[in-house]
């Protein structure tokens, strides 16, 4: 059986946790593949710069990408 028609007969409630670990598992798989950090987001944040300490803006950011 495929993976697609067993997640079909799982009840929809469901169907978010599946993509949710299908999404985590991508993630792990793109860490083990030593892919760089992009330094793309650099100044990203330096508007917040005066109104955010260095650790508030780092918990910001966490909040922001949820």
């Amino acid at each position: 059986m495929e993976v697609e028609e067993k997640i079909k007969k799982l009840p929809p409630e469901l169907h978010k946790e599946v993509e949710d670990y299908v999404d985590f598992l991508l993630q792990k798989t793109e860490k083990k593949t030593g892919k760089k950090l992009g330094l793309e987001w650099i100044g990203g944040l330096k508007e917040y710069r005066d109104k955010y300490t260095s650790l508030e803006l780092q918990k910001k950011a966490l909040e922001w990408r949820d």
